[in-house]
């Protein structure tokens, strides 16, 4: 229901809507056609889940939806954030239940958007056949069904924490040599993880206001929608236990919640290592508080947990994590940095390193500050660690943006919501899509999509954002009135 809006601002929100729900719908829909440039098929037994038809969709159908799927849910959301600056508002709930029913869809709809869930589904299964998949590539066991399905980094073993290794194994078991079965159980695992994320923003969200911003941020966000929840990564998974462990900081610090948010962080890092990223925020609270007592127990409990998992997995565990640490993806700033300045990865990544620090000082003080979040509140400090990462990085993904809309969720707007936006946009379009285009035939007139949009252009608008980022941490100065005729002055 529309609570009296100014200036435009019911319209403007309904648009914004209505544009977010074109967004998801053609999201759907390519999901629902089958086979094509954006869904590898799987293998399995008929009738088993995830379900679509096998409409032999051509490349410029699904590039189109894709792509104006991304546009659109880009547009919905301006107009909702510009919308909510006007005074609109509306109940929160009804968007609640409308994405998470969107999740429920998606979950019986094949992955699209890129192959990583195969990776997934042979990591698995090399657990349950009793491979280490810290050290075993798909090209190691190249006869199982459903280590052979894989498309990209045959080569390459796991890179993920050994909870999400766990957790693959489970869905590996449930679906023994089905991978659309295998693949059928990541996704209810993600959905699991995406219904998770969103109650806790719902309940922690100050307000009807803040409970609606938050849906907007993440339940019917649709480019959060398509990245982890059809595209079935398990971002998603880290994202909801790192989003837990700072939740449960809220209020006055105790060692209690300072425990449970340190088990919460130890297995988000468990999951992926960027979860960890977030639990500066509690650490930070905890000792401005000068409460070492918490403090000690935050770090220990989120310490003992990662590392007793991590020692779990065996000694290999980090070592293919540690290779990957010296990736540059195309998109990035560093991308630009590695072809025409230098191509040592050792000195980009500690020039990464060392922007990620000064920006995550600069958030710390440019973003946004209430009653509600003040300075040293865990969400803000957390939004300022892993926005910078973001950023920084020299490998991101437009996915890895969902640790960044989960935290800015929680806070007062800001300009940087519309940088996070574009920021997404850019990566959701250089990644169109997130697949090798030798391994799925890429036309020859849409290659344009991986050698120019993606390498070329992008960057340069991530390298725009990047510099961006310290002018909005810089003060606005309003220009001093003159005083009043007859006001005496200082």
């Amino acid at each position: 229901m529309l609570v009296a809006p100014r200036r435009g601002g019911g319209r403007l929100g309904a648009a914004g809507l209505v544009a977010i729900g074109g967004a998801v719908g053609c999201f759907l829909l390519t999901a629902l056609l089958g086979p094509s440039l954006f869904q590898p098929a799987l293998d399995g037994r008929p009738g088993e889940p995830p379900y679509a038809l096998d409409a032999g969709a051509s490349p410029y159908l699904v590039v189109g939806l894709v792509a104006g799927g991304v546009l659109a849910g880009a547009a919905g959301l301006a107009a909702c954030f510009a919308a909510l600056r006007r005074g609109w508002s509306m109940r929160a709930r009804p968007l609640l239940v409308a994405g998470l029913l969107v999740m429920a869809a998606f979950t019986f709809l094949p992955p699209i958007g890129s192959s990583d869930h195969l990776n997934y589904a042979a990591y698995g299964r090399m657990v349950v056949l009793g491979h280490d998949p810290y050290t075993t590539g798909s090209t190691d066991v190249p006869h199982d069904p459903v280590v052979g399905a894989t498309e990209e980094w045959r080569r390459t073993p796991s890179v993920y924490g050994p909870l999400t290794t766990a957790a693959q194994a489970a869905a590996s078991w449930a679906g023994g040599t089905s991978v659309r079965l295998t693949v059928f159980g990541l996704s209810v695992l993600n959905g699991a993880a995406f219904a998770a994320t969103a109650l806790i923003l719902h309940r922690r969200a100050s307000g009807a206001r803040g409970r609606l911003r938050a849906a907007l941020f993440w339940t019917v966000n649709p480019l959060v929608l398509l990245q982890l929840v059809a595209g079935a990564h398990n971002d998603v998974w880290a994202v909801a236990l790192m989003i837990g462990s700072v939740a449960v900081f809220h209020g006055r610090p105790t060692v209690r919640k300072a425990v449970l948010s340190g088990v919460l962080a130890g297995l988000g890092a468990a999951v992926k290592l960027p979860a960890g990223l977030a639990a500066a925020g509690p650490a930070w609270t905890a000792l401005r508080g000068r409460r070492p007592g918490v403090l000690a127990a935050l770090s220990g409990s989120a310490v003992a947990v990662a590392a007793l998992l991590y020692a779990l997995a065996g000694p290999n565990v980090l070592a293919q994590a540690g290779r990957a640490s010296e990736m540059v993806s195309f998109a990035t700033p560093w991308h630009l940095v590695d072809v025409h300045v230098t191509g040592d990865r050792d000195v980009i990544k500690i020039a990464a390193a060392l922007l990620t620090v000064v920006l995550a000082l600069l958030l710390f003080r440019g973003l946004p500050r209430t009653a509600d979040v003040p300075r040293d509140d865990p969400r803000r400090v957390a939004a300022a660690v892993v926005l910078a990462w973001l950023v920084a990085a020299p490998y991101v993904l437009p996915w890895y943006d969902g640790y960044a809309w989960v935290l800015l969720a929680l806070l007062p707007a800001s300009r940087f919501d519309w940088l996070l936006l574009l920021h997404t946009t850019a990566l959701s379009l250089a990644y169109l899509p997130a697949r090798g285009p030798r391994v799925i035939g890429l036309p020859e007139n849409l290659s344009w999509l991986p050698e120019t949009v993606r390498p070329l252009i992008v960057p340069w608008i991530l390298t725009a954002i990047l510099l961006t980022v310290p002018l909005l941490c810089l003060p606005l100065r309003t220009p001093r009135r003159p005083p009043a005729p007859g006001r005496p002055t200082d």
